[in-house]
């Protein structure tokens, strides 16, 4: 970790080039404010009133616009996972200058000084938000979970929620869980493992600003509450996955498993790192053995991530099975629908099918067209965060040219070796001959430019 003061204005003035330079939007259009301050206060009509239900939302800490919110109850050795979700399409009507909105940004781009928006503020903070301040709209998914770990969808129905708290990350207690939190993500993970699914989740490079206006550099690991909630969320979105596809019906995450020659390129990085992967051992199992606190277990899951072909969004084919390898399943997005505009497409649909009724065309045409703009909406959310933390990577460094660093060899390119230093949360790049995944080599930061984000550093010893 990493505190930065900013007095030079290298990090303020550097996320104004940031935006600039991505196109992020710095507000909405009036037509767009106006047609969701009016949406806003629309009359709840369509919802069953289930205010009495004991539901909690857990997120960082500093989140308000919150799309999920849960409680749990016994069924004899079942669970039932009540799973609301933000009734999103309930304020944003097809084809009104909010949708059209949406369509152009794809999700929410978050950055440390504030986040461009999928929706306006009065919806994403307020009347579509699930927080513990009033009743809010939302459409609540009920998920049968067996005590193997299996799951499936009992029922969708639009209904009037009350927040009973605004759980945090960092914070939470078990004691603020409803009964059966950790039981059921223990259930999800059992199930993990004997699909041979995978989720590689290293320490990520994050970027925070506190309320004084300092900004902090870090390696962040999840949290074990982070992890658990992940589980919720998994558990809703594999039970509706296979409703759609049963259905005919629906818009998919898929991933490929890396291939052959990148499995054995991991193969050597692993043996660099020092990790022992038994040769009869396929990469899913090596990955569910790692642990993300140890220093070279959590490289090699970043090699693991780099290694991967990447996820995308497919609409249903029949005749094709949509899967998404690290999961082990067939899978889909539909829990976030106040930053990512494929799930409010996804919730309509899983609702209609779960009640029995016809998905309407606008979303079934809607499923053709999302993949596109949802792959760009993300493609250009990852250039973002890599530039941030590239800025901070800068700044941090920035009056030390010429100090001497030690550092790891993460990985190996055709442009250099990437670098992790030992003592600070940078990662970069060198040009390094005859080195490898693991070695410890010592390299000299020649420059650091905070204007075009880059360092170049080269090795010493």
């Amino acid at each position: 970790m990493k505190t930065l003061r900013d007095p030079d204005r290298l990090l303020t003035d550097g996320l104004a080039a940031i935006r600039a330079q991505f196109k992020v939007p710095a507000g909405f259009p009036p037509a767009v404010d106006a047609a969701a301050t009016a949406a806003a206060s629309r009359v709840l009509t369509d919802h069953v009133d289930r205010t009495a239900m004991p539901f909690v939302t857990l997120d960082p800490a500093s989140s308000t616009d919150l799309d999920q919110a849960f409680t749990i109850e016994t069924a004899g050795a079942d669970l039932l996972l009540h799973y609301a979700i933000a009734d999103v399409a309930w304020f944003v009507a097809d084809g009104d200058p909010v949708d059209d909105e949406a369509w152009n940004r794809g999700e929410t781009i978050y950055l440390p000084d504030g986040k461009a928006g999928l929706y306006p503020r009065i919806l994403a903070e307020g009347a579509a938000s699930l927080l513990p301040d009033g009743p809010r709209p939302a459409v609540i998914f009920t998920t049968r979970v067996a005590p193997d770990g299996s799951v499936k969808l009992e029922g969708a129905e639009r209904a009037v929620i009350r927040s009973r708290a605004k759980l945090a990350y960092d914070s939470v207690t078990d004691a603020e869980v409803p009964a059966g939190f950790t039981d059921l993500a223990d259930r999800i993970a059992a199930a993990e493992d004997r699909r041979g699914a995978a989720r590689v989740d290293p320490p990520e490079q994050e970027v925070d600003r506190d309320g004084d206006g300092h900004y902090t550099l870090r390696f962040r690991p999840m949290e074990l509450s982070e992890t658990r909630n992940a589980a919720l969320s998994l558990a809703t979105n594999l039970a509706v996955a296979d409703a759609l596809y049963a259905a005919k019906t629906g818009l998919f995450r898929v991933m490929a498993d890396p291939d052959a020659a990148a499995v054995a390129r991991l193969r050597h990085t692993a043996q660099a790192f020092g990790l022992s992967w038994p040769q009869d051992q396929e990469l899913k199992q090596f990955e569910a053995t790692l642990d993300q606190r140890n220093p070279a277990q959590a490289a090699f899951m970043l090699a693991i991530r780099r290694a991967g072909n990447g996820a995308s969004y497919v609409p249903y084919q029949e005749g094709v099975k949509p899967w998404h390898s690290a999961m082990a399943a067939t899978y889909c997005h539909m829990t976030a629908p106040l930053r990512r505009l494929a799930d409010r497409y996804v919730v309509r649909a899983a609702l209609a099918v779960a009640n029995g009724q016809s998905v309407p065309d606008v979303v079934a045409s809607a499923f053709t067209r999302l993949g596109p703009v949802m792959d760009k909406a993300e493609a250009r959310s990852a250039q973002v965060d890599r530039a941030v933390v590239d800025l901070a990577e800068t700044a941090i460094l920035v009056g030390q040219e010429g100090k001497t660093f030690s550092a790891m060899v993460v990985d190996v390119g055709d442009t250099g070796a990437r670098i992790q230093l030992c003592d600070l949360p940078v990662v970069a790049r060198t040009i390094a001959h005859s080195v490898a995944p693991g070695e410890k080599i010592t390299v000299r930061l020649d420059s650091a430019d905070p204007v075009r984000r880059e360092l170049a550093f080269s090795r010493i010893a």
